[in-house]
């Protein structure tokens, strides 16, 4: 499997969670520090405490995405090693993070890593459980798990229209997506009469389902190719 990735990108917003972060730090304690000091200064306490905060959730939120390793991208990539030359995986280089691109057809992966458990009622996704640690998270920057269909339809609509541009509606196969479930801490209850928005998988089960996928409902080699030649010419500007 041939895997791209904008490493520009990760060393950036790296950067932009470590800059935040301490920035975030720093401004929080002066804000403590001219509290304690400089009763006639409450305003300017009190603005530097709310900076700070907002600065320490950024970097919060950008260290659990970019900062730490391994990293949504490195997790995939592990849980799809094993895959043919036939495949290509894209991060962060296309309008979807995640592109998987192969026999099985393009698939868009949207990663989350929430622990405990999530279930499909009526629609809606619900998330609880999963300890100290995950309530932290969630009130301390790390992303919900909200309605991850809706970012699929998003990311799918964009790269529907990039690659039409490019190649034509005729040639492009359907775009498909999948919401993965990264953390080994996680339990997934979907009811016999839910039907989830797209395909919902433990990470660890997700080659299998793409090597069924391609057996079941393979697409061409010619259209793997022109697809990988079109993605491969804007790796060529990152």
């Amino acid at each position: 499997m041939k895997i791209l990735t904008n490493e520009k990108l990760v060393k950036r917003n790296r950067r932009i969670a470590q800059i935040a972060s301490l920035s975030g730090l720093a401004v929080l304690v002066g804000g403590m520090v001219i509290s304690f000091q400089r009763q006639d200064l409450i305003n300017i306490s009190f603005a530097a405490l709310i900076v700070g905060f907002i600065l320490s959730q950024i970097g919060i939120y950008f260290t659990t995405r970019w900062g730490r390793s391994p990293r949504p991208d490195e997790l995939i990539n592990q849980a799809l090693k094993g895959l043919d030359d036939k495949y290509s995986i894209y991060h962060y280089t296309t309008p979807a993070s995640h592109l998987l691109v192969g026999p099985a057809g393009l698939w868009v992966l949207m990663p989350r890593h929430q622990r405990g458990t999530v279930s499909l009622y009526k629609g809606h996704w619900r998330h609880s459980g999963g300890g100290f640690m995950q309530t932290y998270l969630k009130l301390f920057g790390q992303e919900s798990l909200g309605r991850p269909e809706f970012e699929m339809q998003n990311e799918i609509e964009k790269l529907k229209k990039n690659l039409q541009k490019r190649i034509g509606d005729s040639d492009l196969p359907d775009i498909q997506a999948a919401l993965i479930f990264t953390s080994d801490k996680v339990d997934i209850q979907i009811d016999d009469d839910e039907t989830p928005p797209a395909p919902t998988l433990y990470l660890n089960k997700l080659k299998e389902f793409i090597r069924k996928t391609a057996k079941a409902k393979p697409i061409s080699l010619y259209k793997i190719e022109e697809i990988r030649r079109v993605l491969s010419a804007d790796e060529l500007t990152l």
